[in-house]
Order: structure tokens, then C-alpha cells, then sequence
């Protein structure tokens, strides 16, 4: 059964007004995040995490490495995988059980930007060419949804992966204990959202101007520029609406990764 707020509908018209006047109900500008906080090493035992405090939003993420065997098409790589729980003690909206569709959504959308940038030089992720590859998993864990949790999701992400320490493996087997090598990681991919309500297009939306949202991009960018995106909501944007908020999203991605 889907949570319905029955405020919702009262938010939303709140929120398509404020648009209209160029306003937003936290007082930020169009163009603003809210306030950022990331903290590494969050997980003591964990061979990376991170934290990150996005406004109310909190969304930790944390990495393990396993042993396993390559993909066939790629005998000398390493394996990517990367997962999304929404606990319920999160927000109202989610239910235990299986992942839901958001659920999915948000760890297909952090894995492709990862995936994409070639953040991980997964090549050096090799143990035995064909028999043995290491395989990165990333989880991310909601902690408290206040809108925006693919930004928030992809900067944890990336800044747990940024502070990961390799594993040994010794006899076939990984022993669970850090080194001080570092995991392979030579970009910082991070993702910017932004939302269009009304005639009115918003960066690092709350979670009632997600509700309000007529459509929804994400831009993933790593240095050089941008290296995958996704498109929400029933709504669409006008091309100079795209171009405009590809142009903001290369300035706060560098924003981002200083936090990293």
C-alpha cells in the first residue's frame, strides 16, 4: 500500500506558487543545494564509508569487497554492483519487503554514473586473469528521506569509495583486514538534480518540491564533463531549460567534490 499524505495536495499548490514568484519555502535561490555535510570512516569496519547530510536528507553508503569470479566477455576486470535500501523508519513512503521501483530506480541511476565515468580502474581490480576478479558492492542505506537522494546517494557513493581500503586474499580466501593500499578510484563522479515546477526549474529539490515536480532530470558528471543522465516525472523540459541546467550542473559538480 503507497503512503498518500493528505497534505500533499495543499504543499504542492504552496510550492507551484512560490515557483511562480521565483521563491522556495527553505529560502534558498533556484540555483542552490542546501546545506552539505560528508563524513568518511562512518562504518569503523567497513573497508569504506561514507555519510552525507544533503539538508535533512541523510543517506550513508558503505563498500564491501568480495572475491568472485569475471564476467566472461571481461576475464581481467573487476565486478561493479551497486544496491538501494529505503528503510521505513526513513520516511513513511517506503515499506520493508522487497526493493521497490524507487528503490531500483535510484541505485540504477548512482551505479550508471559510476559505471560510466570509468571511476574505477577495474582492470586493476584482477586477482587471476579468468578465475578470480575482486567485486566492489556499494550500498546505500536512507537514513532520513527529505527529497533528493540521488545527489545525496551518488556524493556518499563516491566519497566511500574515494576512502576504501583493499582486503588481502591469501589461499583463495579474503581476509577482512584493511590495508593501506587504497581501492583503484581515479575520478569523482557526483550527480545534480534539478526539477521543474510549473514554468520554474530548481536545483537539489526538497522532498515537497519532489512532490510538486512536473519533471525531473539528473545529470551525472564527472571532470571532464557529463557522463550520464535520467529523465523523471510526467512532464518535459524545453531544450534552453536542458541546456541551462547542464550549465549549472558542470559548475556544482566541482562544487560537490570538494567535499570528497
Amino acid at each position: 500500500m503507497t503512503f498518500i499524505d493528505p497534505s500533499w495536495g495543499v504543499k504542492s499548490d504552496y510550492v507551484h506558487n512560490l515557483a511562480a514568484k521565483g521563491e522556495r519555502a527553505d529560502g534558498r535561490g533556484m540555483n542552490d543545494y542546501r546545506k552539505i555535510e560528508v563524513t568518511t570512516d562512518f562504518i569503523p569496519h567497513a573497508p569504506g564509508s561514507a555519510l552525507v547530510k544533503m539538508g535533512d536528507t541523510q543517506v550513508i553508503a558503505g563498500i564491501s569487497l568480495q572475491a568472485g569470479k569475471p564476467y566472461s566477455d571481461r576475464p581481467n576486470s573487476g565486478v561493479l554492483m551497486t544496491g538501494a535500501e529505503l528503510v521505513p523508519l526513513a520516511s513513511p513512503e517506503f515499506e520493508a519487503g522487497p526493493p521497490s521501483p524507487k528503490a531500483v530506480e535510484i541505485a540504477r541511476v548512482v551505479d550508471r554514473c559510476i559505471r560510466e565515468s570509468d571511476s574505477i580502474d577495474m582492470d586493476k581490480l584482477c586477482i587471476e586473469k579468468g578465475e578470480a576478479v575482486w567485486m566492489v558492492m556499494v550500498d546505500m542505506h536512507v537514513l532520513n528521506y527529505a527529497g533528493n537522494i540521488f545527489d545525496a546517494g551518488c556524493l556518499a557513493a563516491t566519497a566511500a569509495l574515494h576512502n576504501t581500503k583493499m582486503l588481502k586474499f591469501e589461499d583463495g580466501l579474503v581476509i577482512k583486514e584493511k590495508q593501506k593500499t587504497k581501492l583503484p578510484v581515479k575520478k569523482k563522479p557526483v550527480e545534480c538534480t534539478f526539477v521543474k515546477v510549473g514554468d520554474a526549474v530548481m536545483l537539489d529539490p526538497s522532498l515537497d518540491e519532489e512532490h510538486a515536480l512536473d519533471a525531473r532530470i539528473t545529470f551525472g558528471m564527472v571532470e571532464k564533463g557529463l557522463c550520464a543522465a535520467q529523465k523523471g516525472g510526467k512532464g518535459s523540459f524545453t531544450q534552453p531549460e536542458i541546456d541551462s541546467a547542464f550549465e549549472l550542473a558542470m559548475k556544482k559538480a566541482g562544487e560537490l567534490r570538494k567535499h570528497i
